[in-house]
């Protein structure tokens, strides 16, 4: 047995339903080898159920609080069911966080919304590891179960956290031994007093990859539901083919202009210690998948598109229409910071600056009620942020068919553009 780590990532479509759970178990049996690790994401949609959660929270509104939290319970017993015997252990486990879940939504007083977030979010990856570990256990397999908040030391910034890598590091080596298969959830982390933070919405591959760099793995491998990394969302575009290899650089730009199958700060850590990272089909794990490594950029060459959805367009102008100028602009950045808002593509004029980020509800009222202070606020919502890398002209020309084109920017390898479908 070797004592050098692998790192198995699952998201939520590989763990959707009871049968997705079997086959991640067979999976691990069929293709692992000891010792490892495997990051488990919260089952189906249940990330954004317990969103739905934390507003019912934040709006005090006690019978929404019931029903939503209701839908988590019911969700995960309709998959235990087909799982586990009515007196299986792991339902005392499960009826715990259920509990707990209804105690914690009933605590909020005046905190932020990002405190609340991360207070409640995470019992998606703590009831989706425990029916992984339990079924593990059953099938005879030397399994076991690490909470992440203990393992992934972070500062204290909610949503957003950024993970102190010398202090996990020691933590995860003294906790996770070289031997078996460990079980962590992905996404979640936590400050050294304790207090419960988020890596960032599908996190759970970068957990994947800050653990696979404390304990110097010998590759990463993400299961997904496509055949690899292809050029684009098969469901969004057509005649999209699969990616062979990715250099670790062409793979990080690809993941920050949001590229679904990579999370933007995956990449990083594993570029460091040269860890390659796979990219593989639970539906059809025998198939090669795409391999992210050191090399060159793409192999086939292609156009790749990115599309993210549920954009809002903001442009700022002065009031008496002066120059934006970097005391202007260091105001602006300043307020997405303090308010946890990034932002995806920003363009300049003489006299006004745009910017497209994700459309979250909440956050966007604030946002432009600070920004109303000091500036002319014009916004447009339900918009798409297309890109694509190594652009053609048939391309782009494929793009601007898709509606009313609001923002362009042109780069050396980069095209995008904002547009209203």
């Amino acid at each position: 047995m070797s004592d050098v780590f692998r790192v198995y990532k699952f998201g939520g479509a590989s763990v959707k339903d009871a049968q997705a759970v079997q086959n991640v178990v067979n999976i691990i049996r069929n293709y692992a080898e000891e010792p490892m690790v495997v990051v488990v994401s919260a089952m189906g949609k249940m990330t954004n159920a317990l969103e739905e959660v934390v507003a019912a929270v934040m709006a005090n509104d006690e019978s929404r609080i019931h029903n939503s939290i209701q839908v988590v319970v019911d969700f995960h017993r309709v998959i235990g069911e087909e799982l586990f015997s009515e007196n299986h252990p792991v339902w005392e486990t499960l009826e715990g966080y259920f509990n707990q879940l209804r105690t914690r939504a009933a605590l909020h007083s005046g905190e932020s919304y990002g405190a609340v977030y991360d207070r409640l979010i995470c019992f998606g990856e703590f009831l989706s590891t425990q029916i992984i570990q339990a079924v593990l256990l059953d099938a005879g397999l030397n399994s076991r179960w690490h909470n992440a908040q203990e393992l992934v030391i972070t500062n204290g910034h909610h949503r957003r956290a950024t993970v102190d890598f010398t202090v996990t590091e020691d933590v995860v080596r003294k906790s996770v031994a070289p031997e078996g298969i460990h079980i962590v959830q992905g996404f979640l982390g936590a400050t050294a007093e304790g207090t419960p933070t988020t890596l960032g919405r599908e996190g759970s591959d970068y957990t994947a990859a800050v653990l696979a760099y404390v304990l110097d793995a010998s590759e990463v491998c993400i299961w997904k539901d496509v055949p690899g990394v292809l050029t684009g969302d098969p469901k969004v575009f057509s005649d999209v083919i699969r990616l062979e290899t990715i250099s670790f650089r062409e793979a990080i730009e690809l993941a920050y202009y949001g590229a679904s199958v990579i999370h933007p700060k995956t990449i990083q850590p594993l570029q460091r210690k040269e860890i390659p990272l796979r990219v593989r089909s639970f539906v059809n794990p025998d198939e090669p998948g795409t391999v992210i490594q050191k090399g060159k950029l793409l192999h086939p060459m292609s156009p790749c598109f990115i599309r993210k959805g549920q954009q809002a367009l903001i442009t700022l102008s002065t009031r008496d229409l002066a120059f934006i100028v970097e005391d202007h602009l260091s105001k602006i950045y300043n307020t997405f910071h303090e308010l946890g808002i990034a932002v995806n593509l920003m363009q300049n004029s003489a006299v006004s600056s745009s910017f497209s980020i994700n459309h979250d509800p909440i956050l966007l009222n604030d946002l432009l009620e600070k920004l109303r202070e000091d500036f002319v606020v014009k916004h447009n919502t339900d918009l798409c942020l297309y890109t694509v890398r190594h652009y053609d002209e048939k391309s782009t020309a494929s793009i601007r068919s898709k509606g009313e084109v609001f923002l362009e920017q042109v780069t050396r390898h980069t095209h995008q553009f904002v547009v209203k479908e």
